[in-house]
């Protein structure tokens, strides 16, 4: 008879794919043969993506583990969405047919089934089929406890979050400022926002919930889910913190040019700017980052991208000499790099001449950042990124706080940004208070993945419950 399986289900993007596809290899690793993995895979719904998605799913293919990947059927993705939330979820949806067919349809028995955490509509497939479902959360413990608690939160806040008074209590976490909500749950009439509302409340509804952060990084926080104070009574799934969830390829022989570069500068010496995938600026923008970079007297690496073009998923390759202020390549040529394409971030975060991260907060890019010590700058631009910069700095203590106006499209000023990597880089209380938590976070990470570790201990739970069912 063949092994149990176990379904994942991810969504395409690179930062929820990638991370799963290496939750699923831990659980492989950590079964000793004695589970498979079988990866439904909804057909992206563009021309291309950051993942380069079908090179990726070749590669994994040809691994040698125990992976197969099974393509689902395209369906004609909604036309009249009004968010990034609404068209996920939506797209979803339309697929439960299909995942229900192919899971259906599978040989041997399902261990369990694993979803993104926008896929909570596909829990009534995993009812009518009687597999026990686990929801894995791509983000960190705070965010998951905002979404558990915003059930309740839109039945006790009449206004839009906005114009409520004080602070959003959320247990486990200081006082959060309804200016760091994620960007979706800032107006109560979209549906966005009724669709985070959906998934917060079907969370409580899975076997578990698996989460890309270590315990130790966000103790308080699991603490008072675990307590049921994030759902008011409403009882919550075993939590399963089984993070960082990294994957490093084997270094290249030919080191990266950046990686060269770096090569040459001082120990902690250089700020890296780098913003994710779709991370990029107007022009009015990146020349107040460069005014920025100059006035702070500062080594840097810059990943500078174009903004996204009509019909392109993902920014350009930008020509600087346009974008930048006259002569400031030549001014600050000994000091800085500015790079014009993707650059390998976990590589560059490797490297000891790196003493700090402009980010743009996503999760991922966090966990790089802990897991090499590196303190940051929040720059969050997106999605649930300015509640991660609020973290970031009012709980964990890993990052200096920088100005960013919200009403104006995340802008910071040249004398902002001077500011804060000045107090990042150089002598200021708050840089040196940075960069010692960030190199706890970095000790904890690194403990929490190894044998005997309280990540490790927590997938051990989790693949004991699922090969017992």
């Amino acid at each position: 008879m063949a092994n149990p399986t176990i379904v994942l289900l991810p969504i395409w993007g690179a930062g929820h794919l990638m991370s799963m596809l290496d939750a699923g290899k831990r659980m492989l690793g950590q079964s000793s043969g004695a589970i498979s993995l079988t990866v439904l895979v909804m057909p992206p719904p563009m021309d291309k993506l950051p993942s380069d998605f079908d090179a990726h799913v070749r590669r994994e293919e040809a691994s040698g583990l125990d992976i197969r990947f099974h393509l689902l059927p395209a369906v004609e993705p909604p036309r009249d969405f009004l968010g990034v939330e609404d068209f996920v979820s939506r797209l979803v949806q339309l697929h439960a047919p299909h995942v229900k067919a192919a899971i259906s349809g599978l040989t041997g028995p399902v261990a369990a089934l694993v979803i993104d955490l926008f896929c909570t509509s596909l829990l009534d497939v995993s009812r009518e089929l009687a597999v026990p479902a686990y929801v894995y959360f791509t983000s960190n413990a705070a965010f998951l406890a905002l979404l558990l608690r915003l059930p309740a939160l839109d039945e006790e806040v009449a206004v839009e979050f906005e114009e409520m008074e004080g602070a959003v209590d959320l247990a486990g976490l200081p006082p959060l400022p309804p200016s760091s909500l994620p960007l979706p749950i800032m107006d109560k009439k979209s549906p966005n926002y009724t669709w985070f509302v959906y998934h917060g409340r079907r969370f409580t509804e899975t076997n578990g919930i698996i989460v890309n952060t270590a315990a130790e990084l966000e103790q308080s926080v699991l603490a008072a889910i675990a307590d049921g104070l994030c759902t008011r009574g409403v009882p919550v799934p075993a939590v399963y913190p089984i993070g960082p969830v990294l994957s490093f390829a084997p270094p290249s022989q030919q080191p990266h040019e950046c990686v060269r570069w770096l090569d040459a500068q001082p120990p902690a010496s250089v700020v890296l700017l780098c913003f994710g995938s779709w991370g990029s600026f107007a022009p009015p923008q990146v020349r107040e980052i460069a005014h920025g970079l100059e006035r702070s007297g500062h080594r840097f690496l810059w990943v500078l991208r174009n903004p996204r073009a009509a019909g392109t998923p993902l920014p350009t390759d930008p020509n600087i000499e346009e974008l930048l202020p006259e002569g400031f390549s030549e001014r600050t040529r000994a000091r800085g790099l500015i790079w014009q394409t993707w650059a390998p971030q976990k590589e560059i975060l490797a490297h000891a001449a790196v003493g700090g991260f402009v980010t743009h907060c996503g999760w991922n890019s966090i966990l790089e950042s802990l897991w090499f010590g590196v303190p940051m700058l929040p720059w969050p631009l997106y999605a649930e990124q300015h509640m991660n910069a609020f973290t970031l700095v009012a709980s964990m203590g890993v990052a200096v706080a920088m100005e960013v106006d919200r009403k104006r499209s995340n802008f910071v000023e040249a004398s902002e940004l001077d500011r804060a990597v000045r107090s990042l880089m150089g002598g200021s209380e708050e840089g040196k208070k940075a960069r010692e938590k960030a190199m706890e976070a970095k000790i904890m990470c690194r403990n929490a993945v190894e044998e005997g570790g309280s990540s490790s201990a927590a997938l051990q739970r989790l693949m004991k419950l699922m090969t017992s069912l």
